[in-house]
């Protein structure tokens, strides 16, 4: 009997902790996250930062990815559905937030029909996720069907500076350039802050106030 207890009790604290893990999961899941792996074709490491999944059910089930792979960045369209043969080229239509609409090409890489990518557009894309809050991107098929996806970009900004590093490239903020800093941006920015960075930033937005009146 005393055996018995023993198993019991060890099959409790298992399972206790294995639907401790489910939460974490589910929630990296839906996060962007950052991950190293090795090229299927040279078997070189690289290394990248991958979104979550739309959220919504009416969109296609596409995945947004920054690489850099050997030095050079690239922007990579990773969908569960055909896009075009291997190594060819397709048109893809992105729009940040509520900005004109972008139309650039990408080609399949040499072993997949379903993942595409960009080197010459890549900063250019990148620059506009990290300014941006979400993204819609519109893939056009060799068979003539249009794939849709709407992907948040909040938590993208420390995994792709990662990749950034690891590129040895600086991020910069040549995409805002000009621009006045918008309340939505702030909000954005200041949600990611800690509470005590928070509170940091409100003493010397009140300051500056003060000195301003």
């Amino acid at each position: 009997m005393k055996h018995r207890g023993t198993f019991g009790n060890s099959i409790s604290r298992i399972m206790l902790t294995l639907l401790m893990t489910l939460p974490a999961a589910a929630t990296a899941a839906s996060a962007w996250s950052y991950h190293q792996d090795r090229d299927r074709l040279n078997n070189r490491p690289y290394s990248f930062a991958r979104s979550p999944l739309p959220s919504s059910a009416r969109y296609e089930h596409i995945r947004l990815e920054v690489a850099c792979k050997e030095n050079r960045l690239q922007f990579v369209i990773d969908a569960s559905s055909l896009i075009a043969s291997q190594g060819r080229a397709f048109d893809v239509e992105y729009q940040i937030d509520k900005k004109p609409p972008i139309k650039i090409s990408m080609k399949t890489f040499p072993d997949s029909k379903r993942r595409g990518y960009t080197e010459e557009h890549a900063r250019e894309v990148v620059d506009g996720i990290l300014a941006g809050q979400s993204i819609f991107i519109r893939v056009n098929t060799m068979i003539r069907q249009v794939l849709t996806a709407a992907i948040d970009l909040e938590g993208a900004d420390q995994p792709i500076r990662q990749v950034f590093a690891d590129c040895g490239m600086a991020v910069s903020d040549k995409a805002d350039d000009g621009a006045a800093y918008s309340w939505a941006e702030f909000e954005r920015d200041f949600n990611r802050l800690s509470p005590e960075r928070q509170r940091e930033v409100l003493g010397k937005i009140k300051s500056l106030m003060r000195e301003m009146r």
